[in-house]
């Protein structure tokens, strides 16, 4: 065990030891802030834990505002697992004022983002500071299996630190849920076998991460954030009518105003992917095989 997880281990014990002898008669109260995450904590937490997310499915993580009942909720919770994406940024600091005993655990400690330009593109090159003349850092680190490695790891060590009647359940439920995790990898590498460099296009640039773990390119719609103007809508089709792209994916959390024109203007479709389905696993399944057809 290194000394980050021994000092947080320590830091949480001397916190909620008090409280501790309670969590063997009912659940572990944690918030997550996006639906994967909540598959991530049940595969190591099971029946232990109760499990909330704050962004619901088909919200905007971006612009998420809690509602009236889920900071209720946050008032009662003794773990919140963050990711690193945009809001938690202004909210973390009111849930912990309205709820000082909370721990909230980044689970992105120590994963190395990738770094993307205002484009949506990677640069290929692993960075851990944002560096503002480059771009920022790409936050979807859910949708990579190996990331997801390293993000279970800071979920076991907080529930353990919480709930050491059930340190060894934790850890069994741990070391399954990475048997998984190599399981699903292996299988997303074989669909890809023999894909490397494949393009895609998607709106809303979400799945640079995945690309990357899996040696694909994805070429996002928008740009900074924003939709293309013509100029750059008639350079996107362009691309795609040289790269034979004939889907483009969109997700559900967005509009596919533009992704429906490009496709309209290279003979293509429009395609949903959902980056934050709770069914992780299976959905990143179903993805793959969505890309892999794209490629046809």
């Amino acid at each position: 065990m290194n000394n980050v997880n021994a000092s947080i281990i320590i830091v949480l014990a001397l916190i909620y030891g008090l409280a501790a002898s309670a969590w063997a008669a009912e659940r572990v109260p944690v918030f997550v802030s996006i639906p994967p995450q909540s598959y991530f904590v049940q595969q190591i937490g099971k029946d232990l834990v109760d499990v909330h997310v704050l962004v619901k499915p088909g919200a905007d993580p971006h612009t998420y505002e809690p509602k009236p009942q889920q900071m209720v909720a946050l008032s009662k919770a003794v773990l919140y697992f963050a990711i690193g994406i945009e809001f938690e940024t202004a909210k973390l600091a009111k849930i912990t004022a309205l709820n000082p005993r909370i721990h909230v655990v980044h689970t992105d400690h120590g994963v190395m983002k990738l770094a993307m330009d205002a484009h949506g593109h990677q640069n290929m090159k692993d960075k851990r500071e944002e560096d503002h003349h480059q771009g920022s850092l790409d936050p979807h680190i859910w949708l990579s299996p190996p990331m997801v490695m390293l993000q279970a790891r800071s979920i076991l060590t907080a529930l353990q630190a919480v709930d050491p009647a059930h340190r060894s359940t934790y850890e069994a439920n741990y070391r399954a849920f990475i048997l998984d995790l190599v399981d699903l990898d292996a299988q997303l590498r074989a669909i890809f076998d023999g894909l490397k460099g494949s393009p895609f296009m998607v709106f809303h640039p979400s799945w640079g991460t995945f690309a990357h773990a899996y040696g694909l390119n994805q070429v996002p719609i928008q740009i900074e954030g924003k939709s293309p103007k013509p100029a750059q809508l008639k350079e996107l089709i362009e691309r795609a009518l040289s790269n034979r792209v004939r889907i483009i994916f969109v997700q559900p959390q967005f509009s596919s105003r533009s992704a429906e024109q490009i496709s309209k203007a290279i003979g293509g479709r429009v395609a949903v992917v959902d980056p934050l389905a709770q069914d992780w696993a299976n959905n990143l399944r179903q993805v793959a095989e969505e890309f892999k057809n794209a490629f046809k």
